[in-house]
């Protein structure tokens, strides 16, 4: 074989063809007849030749040094290409073979998925085994059903292949892929979230149901007490009546009766029987009464019932779909329409346009009202549906086409009328379609899909089948009621060829095979009632039958309500508004008015007892009172019905006491009715009793009535009444909010063996062997061990929110073994025991390996007997009755928990510490009031916690520190209507969450959050950083580098003791909420961007874009320009309130203040210290008010003069710092007259005569001007010492009397010697000096003196034009870049480094004395204040 690569084509071909016998010329005769060529074997270096091969339609290259896909340009017809195990780099030289629907390129060196865009038919592409990294460039390749890309690269797949639609096939087998179970997760915890929305939108609606059914039956329940009541009164009036009749008395023995009484006990038993007989009329009638108003109880009460089951069927369905889009993985999808959907209004109109009221009118139906629609997607039966419509228009012309189209139609699937639509079925059809094993028992549907364009045939046969029904079982339920909800199933249908049925054939393909479908007018229907019709629907209703089950999809769910003449006894109807409040405000006008009549013609019938005091309280004379006795033991009945006890003393000595009677009273518990072995029959009705606990000791109690109380706990409550009332035999529990009312009845016969009557109805034997049985069941043994267990050792890889018990019990059930051996229990992995009615968890003991367990809706309290399952995975404890979480902290595997519908008040501190696998945590519908026991469960992933009552928003932060959680949903908690912008607070303080009570976070919902919530200092957030709330403790509030905007402190009034504040380095734009504190004295607020103390209004609209400039940079030198004088004085805040009566020291420095009016200050009238530092104020105004201030610092700012009104108040004054600012001029200071430090350091006075201004102070005592241009010389000195009597320090040094003999000396020779100066010459100069002194100590160096001084030196001394020309180019350095200096002081500053006065002058030349001073200056400029100057507080 030739192995060099650079011979042309034509050589290559006929070196190949000589290698495998053939003839070149051949080979180009009959190329062009070739469709299918193969090269297995080495030596073909790249592509050539394919010219020969123009009809080529199969190219097969394998092993080959090929690197590179080129050639195949000619081969238009190119359908098939393996380039396999060869040396190709990149996918390229394919965009002609646009025919090309198989692709082989594995085993090369492929690195990138691309250049494929236009091979729109490619079916199947081959990628396996090369070195791609990242699934791309697929998108066009809509055609795509077969992919492998095997063992490459690949580490996540994400949604590159969602445009796809048609892959079937998909390989990635040993690639790197590792998002496999990431993304099965999400999807998991995506559908749970959904699921748990539905679940709670379902619980919300009825609750809303329940809080209904209560205001409806309050009215009944109002008149049951008040009846209840007076019978009780009656009863004991009867049985006192019967007790003096009988003419004995327990204390008859030891009391005498006077003549008086005598006389009026005989006439109380002359007049007893007509009493007693009136007393037992009206007890008969108010026994009329009761039964009355039950019956009403019940008539909502079973209203309510039928009204639950339509909602929970209605949500019960989108359930299941979500489910079967889980478990699908996308291939079924639904949606819930609504109005702005363009196929909901066309499925709503067809069912309008397809009701006809004439063929319901026999059912009295008028309407029909559309509920809901979902709208199904099924991939998987769509693309059947599609390839056999694409078949049939193949097959025929295209003329034709366009009428087969129009065979498409939209039909109602005709359910079977004698099975209820029941959600498993409708499941099976929207997931798998029409199958024949889906078929119901209906001989048609074998052969057929039964479908209908009309809904009174696919509505009235089930209609009619409900109604034959209920008649024949005889129920007075009512009847329109059975039909009224219903379910339609829109499918879209392809007719083909249809016919019209023949009368005697049976309907089967067999007997119509040229046809697809066949249908049946309405006319021939048996059971069609036709009659005269006022409309022609009739002529179009038709039954379909259509052969081929593919070509019937299922498109459409509707839940629909008929609209009946007898209107639906609804919660919501106005039937029921009469049980409303304004039934009893306007009786008359009530439907109940009659019977409300007749019940206070009951109430005031004879005798009308007279009421008796209320007891309050229970001692020994009032029960011996009552007692009519003396002696404990004799009392034998004791009535107390109807006062407001709350508690029982002294019971016990009661020993002989039989009958007690304790109705309409205020007990909560019976702890009091202890020990009394002789009761026999106690009545503890209409109380507030909400725990059995402490009752004990009665075991010859016979008749219990308990009814009309707070009991919750059934299991607890029977447990006590097994215990302590073995001999009972008729107890009375209705009307009270029972947490498992559905079995309870069973439960108490159950345990309660000797009981003959429960709520006033006899106990059958049927019903207590089914009791028995029942609670039989309640018992955990090994027969339900083995019967609801697994041993799998892995969950079974399959996409469901089910807990992992659930789905491997219902995979692989062990059933009962008949012999298991010796170690069954610790192979058990799964147990679940959902439904069992337990009422605790026993004989888990053994089993160390479990790792998945669900106890859902069983009767549990407590936790217990979980210990030694420490291998728990997941635990289920859904609708139970928990109060506490405890026994599952050394569960550290638990990676799911799940307690829903319980009575959980709180989550202990310490539980979820240790369970550092826990992502999973669900706590919906309970009454947790806090979450602070989660503050250390850092791998939580989801948080269910809704419906429980979290109120403050401080609980957040107990979440803070979970960086893990995605899912949180807080719904249904008190703190949603208490935060105001709940949902923004709760994203921006838990920033990695995804999804937040069953929404999306989006990104512009997390831009707003930090807008609202971002630099707010709250109440919260100290008492997070605190780790309480007691506020009242706190005397300072360190809050720095914090980028807060806002201060909002709530109660202010708890922060009243607070007195220093310090914010430095924040983003405060005005005082904020600091305003109202009412006890800060030195505050702290450098480096923020202080505008004003109060907030600042909008900014004005009406400015123009040049002023607006001019305003945000003030150094352009306008910022200044739009306040005038007046407009200042307008502004001034003279006459605004004052505010912060407390504060006295205030650091403003560096915040960029360039408007001192605008700050307001003059509002803080107690400001001794005021520190404006490092701003770019040009103007001392704004502080006439401040007549105590004490220190003003003002450096390193751009103060040029003072106008009129900087101090035009005398001042208290008595430190002014005005360093690195641009001084010229010292004017209008007289009013400082208690001014004694002055710092003048580092400006632009160049004019002794400024300096001899200060005069007017007389009681300045230190001074500094180093760093100006008068300071070039030391004549400055002598003069000021001179001028100055009372001044001790000047420029860091102090002031003797030795300094002030030496000025006045130097003064005085200076002036002796004034014509002794060497005349200037008119020569050049250097600018650097201008003359020479004779006298050494005096040295003038680019000094102009002022005329007021002049004279010192004599008329000698001239300055040239040259000189004056250079000294202002030196001014002009100094001054064209003003900011830069300032700018190095307040970065050094800023990072806390001090600069030195040297560093800063220009000249690099400073006095000692100006060092010493500037180290030492904060420690005197800070009198008063607790912060330093610098950046660190």
């Amino acid at each position: 074989m030739i192995e060099s690569e650079n011979l042309n084509q034509e050589e290559i071909i006929k070196e190949l063809c000589l290698c495998n016998g053939l003839s070149y010329e051949m080979v180009g005769q009959e190329g062009s007849d070739t469709s299918k060529l193969e090269m297995f074997f080495l030596g073909y270096p790249r592509i050539v030749g394919l010219s020969l091969f123009p009809n080529l339609t199969s190219l097969t290259i394998v092993a080959q040094d090929i690197k590179e896909i080129s050639g195949l340009e000619p081969c238009l017809q190119l359908k098939e290409l393996w380039i396999a195990e060869c040396c190709i780099e990149k996918i390229e030289g394919l965009q002609e073979c646009r025919n090309l629907e198989k692709l082989y390129l594995y085993f090369n060196k492929i690195s990138k998925i691309e250049n494929l865009e236009k091979l729109i038919k490619l079916k199947v592409l081959w990628l396996n085994h090369n070195t791609i990294k990242n699934i791309e460039g697929l998108q066009t390749l809509k055609n795509l059903k077969d992919l492998n890309l095997a063992g490459n690269l690949i580490n996540s797949i994400g949604r590159c292949l969602d445009s796809n639609e048609q892959l079937e096939r998909l390989n990635l087998s040993g690639n790197q892929v590792c998002s496999f179970k990431t993304t099965a997760m999400k999807k998991i915890m995506y559908y749970n979230m959904r699921i748990k929305t539905l679940q709670r939108h379902l619980n919300e609606d009825l609750e809303k149901l329940n809080d209904r059914k209560c205001k409806l039956q309050k009215l009944p329940e109002e008149r049951i007490k008040l009846f209840s009541f007076v019978k009780k009164t009656l009863e004991r009036e009867l049985a006192e009546l019967k007790g003096s009749g009988k003419g004995h008395s327990d204390g008859s023995n030891n009391s005498k009766v006077t003549d008086p009484e005598t006389l009026k006990s005989c006439e109380t038993v002359t007049e007893e029987p007509s009493l007693q007989q009136k007393i037992l009329t009206k007890l008969s009638a108010l026994n009329e009464r009761v039964t009355f108003w039950n019956k009403k109880l019940d008539e909502i009460e079973a209203i309510y019932h039928i009204e639950v089951k339509q909602k929970k069927k209605s949500h019960g369905l989108l359930i299941p779909l979500l489910l079967t889009e889980l478990e699908t993985v996308g291939n079924f999808h639904f949606e819930e329409g609504t109005r702005s959907d363009d196929w909901f209004n066309f499925c709503y109109e067809l069912i309008l346009s397809r009701f006809c009221a004439w063929d319901f009118r026999t059912y009295g139906i008028t309407g029909v009202k559309v509920k809901r629609i979902i709208k199904v997607n099924n991939r998987i039966l769509r693309l059947k549906f599609e390839e056999k419509f694409q078949k049939f228009l193949e097959n025929e012309d295209m003329h034709d086409s366009e009428s087969y189209r129009r065979m498409l139609e939209c039909l109602f699937y005709v359910f079977d009328p004698e099975v209820t639509v029941k959600k498993k079925h409708l499941l099976q059809i929207l997931e798998k379609g029409f199958k024949e094993s889906e078929t119901s028992k209906l001989p048609l549907k074998k052969e057929a899909v039964i479908l209908s364009n009309s809904l009174s045939i696919s509505e009235c046969p089930r209609i009619e089948f409900l109604q034959q029904k209920h008649k024949d079982e005889k129920k007075n339920s009512l009847k329109h009621e059975l039909f009224r909800h219903g379910i339609l199933l829109i499918t879209k249908v392809f007719l083909g060829q249809s016919a019209q049925a023949h009368e005697k054939e049976s309907i089967s393909q067999s007997n119509y095979p040229m046809v697809n479908s066949v249908f049946i007018p309405r006319k021939y229907l048996l059971n069609s009632v036709m009659g005269q019709r006022n409309c022609d629907c009739s002529v179009r209703q038709c039954k379909w039958f259509v052969f081929d089950h593919d070509l019937v999809l299922p498109e459409y769910v509707v839940e629909f309500e008929y609209i009946t003449m007898v209107k639906s006894p609804s919660l919501f109807s106005v039937f029921n508004n009469v049980i409303l409040e304004e039934s009893k405000k306007n009786p008359e006008g009530s439907v109940f008015s009659k019977d409300l009549k007749f019940d206070d013609e009951v109430i005031k019938m004879e005798p009308r007892i007279k009421a008796r005091p209320k007891l309050i309280s229970l001692d020994d004379k009032t029960i011996l009172s009552l007692a009519k006795t003396s002696v404990y033991s004799h009392i034998v009945s004791l009535n107390l019905h109807g006062n407001s006890l709350s508690k029982l003393r002294d019971l016990s000595k009661l020993t002989g006491l039989r009958k007690l009677n304790i109705s309409f009273n205020e007990f909560t518990c019976l702890d009091d009715v202890y020990h009394l072995y002789n009761l026999e029959y106690l009545d503890a009705s209409h109380n507030h009793v909400i725990t059995l606990e402490g009752f004990r000791g009665l075991m010859k109690l016979k008749h219990l009535d308990l009814s009309w109380n707070q009991l919750k706990k059934s299991g607890d409550e029977i447990n006590m009444l097994c215990k302590h009332t073995t001999s009972l035999l008729t107890l009375d529990i209705q009307h009270n909010p029972w947490q498992k009312p559905a079995t309870l009845r069973l439960s108490v016969i159950g345990r309660l063996k000797t009981l003959t009557h429960l709520n006033g109805v006899f106990i059958s034997e049927e019903e207590a062997t089914a009791a028995m049985k029942f609670i039989a069941g309640t018992r955990i043994t090994q027969l339900s061990l083995l019967r609801h267990s697994s041993t799998k050792e892995e969950r079974p890889r399959i996409l469901s929110i089910w807990p992992s018990a659930k789905i491997l019990t219902q995979i692989s059930k062990l059933g009962p073994h008949l012999h298991p051996s010796g170690n069954w229990y610790l192979k058990l992995t799964a147990l679940n025991l959902d439904g069992q009615h337990l009422f605790e968890i026993t004989n888990l003991e053994k089993l160390e390996n479990l790792k998945w367990a669900s106890f859902s809706n069983n009767n549990l309290t407590k936790m217990d007997g979980l210990e030694s399952c420490i291998n728990l995975e997941e635990l289920t404890l859904d609708g139970n009755c928990i109060s506490k979480i405890e026994g599952i902290s050394k569960m550290t595997k638990l990676t799911r928990l799940s307690i829903n519908n319980n009575l959980l008040t709180g989550l202990e501190q310490h539980t979820f510490d240790n369970m550092l696998h826990l992502h999973s945590l669900s706590l919906e519908n309970n009454r947790i009031t806090s979450l602070s026991g989660l503050q250390k469960s850092f791998t939580l992933v989801e948080l269910y916690i809704s419906n429980n009552y979290i109120a403050v928003n401080q609980e957040m932060y107990n979440l803070k520190g979970l960086c893990n959680l995605v899912i949180l949903d807080m719904c249904g908690n008190i703190i949603i209507w208490n935060q105001e912008n709940y949902r923004l607070f709760v994203i921006f303080h838990l920033p990695e969450l995804k999804a937040l009570d069953g929404i999306s976070i989006e990104p512009p919902e997390t831009e707003n959050a930090k807008d609202l919530f971002g630099g707010r200092l709250t109440s919260d957030m100290i008492a997070e950083r605190q780790g309480h709330s007691n506020f009242m403790q706190m005397q300072e509030l360190n809050w720095t580098s914090s980028s807060i905007r806002t201060v909002d402190l709530i109660p202010v009034d708890q922060f009243r003791n607070v007195c220093n504040v310090n914010l430095q380095n924040n983003n405060l734009t005005s005082f904020s909420g600091l305003i109202y504190l009412p006890n800060v004295k030195v505050l702290c607020l450098n480096y923020n961007h202080i505008e004003s103390i109060m907030p600042r209004l909008k900014p004005q609209t009406h400015l123009t874009n040049r002023q607006l400039l001019y305003q945000k940079v003030p150094s352009s030198g306008y910022g200044q320009q739009g306040i005038s004088k007046t407009n200042r004085d307008i502004m001034s805040s003279e006459n605004l309130p004052p505010i912060m009566h407390s504060l006295e020291v205030l650091h403003l420095g560096y915040n960029g203040i360039c408007n001192l009016i605008q700050l307001q200050l003059n509002r803080l009238r107690n400001l001794k210290f005021l520190f404006l530092q490092g701003n770019e104020i040009s103007q001392v105004e704004g502080l006439d008010n401040l007549a105590v201030l004490q220190e003003l610092v003002v450096d390193h700012n751009r103060i040029r003069s003072f106008n009129d009104s900087a101090f035009a108040k005398p001042s208290s004054l008595l430190a002014l710092h005005l360093e690195e600012n641009r001084l010229r001029e010292l004017g209008k200071l007289q009013s400082l007259v208690k001014l004694e430090k002055l710092f003048l350091g580092y400006n632009k006075i160049q004019d002794i005569t400024e300096l001899e201004k200060l005069d007017v102070i007389s009681t300045l005592r230190e001074l500094t001007v180093y760093g100006n241009p008068i300071c070039r010389k030391m004549l400055h000195r002598h003069m000021l010492i001179f001028r100055l009597p009372n001044l001790q320090m000047l420029d860091g040094s102090p002031v003797n009397s030795d300094d002030r003999a030496k000025a006045e000396f130097h003064l005085a020779e200076l002036q002796a010697k004034k014509n002794s100066l060497i005349p200037v010459t008119h020569c050049p100069m250097d600018g650097r000096s201008f003359g020479q002194v004779k006298t050494p100590p005096i040295k003038v160096t680019n000094v102009i003196l002022p005329s007021g001084f002049s004279h010192c030196l004599g008329s000698d001394v001239t300055l040239t034009p040259e000189v004056e020309d250079k000294k202002n180019k030196n001014a002009g350095i100094l001054t064209n870049n003003p900011r830069s200096i300032h700018a190095e002081i307040a970065f050094q500053q800023l990072r806390g480094i001090g600069i030195s006065p040297s560093v800063l002058s220009h000249q690099n030349i400073a006095s000692p004395t100006a060092q010493i001073y500037q180290s030492n200056q904060d420690e005197r400029r800070i009198s008063g204040s607790n912060f330093p100057r610098s950046n660190r507080m």
